[in-house]
């Protein structure tokens, strides 16, 4: 067991809707504009606010997901990004307590809990007065060990806040650090999987600075460190990873292909793999590479991009039934298959697996599962598990059979992911920190691939 010192605090809100994204970019900025160095953490899978974080930052952020790593996991990724920084930042997920099913668990509750993280509630107070502080007060007291230190107002005006400040703090019991305005132009706009992606918004670095100008003049930034630097001791058990071998991944990067943990991908980078981005819309031709990693994203959008680059599309299929070990998620799986359905208009896209792929009117076997290997395969053998996610309007004719997967709630099971011995391609999101083995046979299997070339 390890100790760290690590000011720390979370961002966390009522609901969902009340500005925690904007808000924490905003506390970002400006905490840089302090000259402090900072990281930054999003609770639970969602792969679009690390986006925001990163472009603030400078730097990667990374998920913290009580459920798919497992609370030691979750404190040794912690302690270890945050080395060498003077705060931590992270992001709570929906409302506080919302986690999975009628519980907390797997809620960003869970998440300040096991990281001991003091929470600043954000609380819309649009049309609300006293009201406010009964809310706060609420959620402070829904839990014991709520770790709420200190509340902020969204969508309030200064002479409002001024006015009712006081009695919100006596009668919550509950510090206010300040108050957002409603800033035009400010909102970050979303799209089926929620918010676009930080690369799509052309003037981000502008409303960044204005949110960061904005927390500067109406929050408490003093008092938001005081509380970062109250935290307790982090304990948290080191994991010790060693290298396998130097391999090379393709690895797809572009507006098709952009939902990764950065954390799995360090993960792969210290067992030894070198990663080579490559862009399935732009590339003509597939990197010299030992094994192949396809995201997920949006290739939806850009389907018709995909299917124009025939050149690539061809070599990935050919690598592919030459052994070329694959691991392909959601968006990646769908690119494999044969096609891409809009309507009455088809796309071809790589072809290495049968089937087809089209868009539904909603979520499709959405939440946390439980993945158990029905057979051996690229990343464990049978009857191995890990922790995953599903999260997409899409179906296909060909999901596969090589896993089970099961709610986390336990009501429902249903088969996924197609599997050889140099394949995972299937729907479920994995982050590789909730099984350390799945990444390192993967790396395996690349550093045999390389020695038989």
């Amino acid at each position: 067991m390890a100790k760290v010192k690590m000011p720390r605090f979370m961002i966390s809100a009522t609901g969902s809707g009340c500005g925690k994204t904007t808000i924490t970019c905003g506390i970002l900025k400006a905490l840089m504009n302090k000259g402090l160095k900072v990281t930054a953490f999003k609770s639970g899978p969602d792969y679009i606010d690390p986006m925001f974080h990163s472009k603030v930052i400078g730097a990667k952020s990374r998920n913290l997901d009580v459920f798919m790593l497992g609370k030691e996991t979750v404190k040794f990724l912690a302690a270890k990004n945050s080395a060498g920084v003077d705060v931590s930042v992270f992001e709570g997920a929906m409302g506080f307590y919302d986690g999975m099913g009628k519980t907390a668990d797997a809620s960003a509750y869970d998440l300040a809990r096991t990281c001991a993280a003091p929470v600043i509630l954000i609380v819309n107070g649009k049309g609300a007065a006293l009201s406010v502080a009964a809310q706060i007060k609420g959620f402070k007291e829904f839990r014991q060990d709520s770790h709420i230190a200190g509340a902020i107002l969204n969508n309030v005006n200064p002479m409002s806040y001024a006015y009712y400040k006081e009695v919100i703090e006596q009668e919550s019991g509950v510090k206010l650090l300040g108050y957002f305005p409603v800033l035009e132009g400010c909102n970050f706009e979303s799209r089926h999987l929620g918010l676009v992606t930080a690369e799509e918004i052309g003037d981000l670095q502008a409303i960044v600075e204005k949110l960061a100008a904005q927390a500067e003049k109406s929050l408490d930034l003093e008092g938001i460190l005081e509380i970062a630097k109250a935290a307790s001791e982090l304990e948290y058990t080191p994991q010790k990873i060693e290298p396998l071998g130097k391999v090379k991944l393709a690895i797809a990067q572009d507006k098709a292909f952009c939902f990764y943990y950065q954390d799995a991908l360090d993960l792969l980078t210290e067992l030894g793999a070198e990663l080579v981005p490559f862009s399935p819309i732009s590339d003509k031709h597939l990197p010299d590479c030992d094994g192949l990693v396809l995201g997920g994203g949006y290739p939806e959008l850009y389907a018709k991009e995909l299917s124009e680059n025939v050149t690539l599309l061809a070599e990935i299929k050919a690598a592919l039934e030459n052994g070329l070990p694959c691991f392909a998620e959601c968006g990646g799986f769908m690119y494999l298959l044969e096609r891409y359905v809009d309507k009455d208009v088809a796309f071809n896209w790589v072809g290495a697996l049968q089937g087809e792929t089209a868009m539904t009117s909603r979520l499709t076997r959405f939440g946390y599962v439980t993945l158990t290997a029905q057979e051996k395969n690229l990343l464990c053998g049978a009857g191995e598990q890990i922790n995953g996610h599903e999260f997409h309007y899409s179906d296909s004719t060909n999901n596969g059979a090589g896993f089970l997967a099961q709610k986390a709630s336990g009501k429902g099971e249903w088969s996924c992911a197609n599997v050889s011995k140099t394949l995972y391609a299937g729907y479920p999101h994995l982050h590789l920190w909730g099984n350390v083995n799945f990444a390192r046979n993967f790396i395996k299997a690349c550093v045999a691939y390389a020695q038989q070339k």
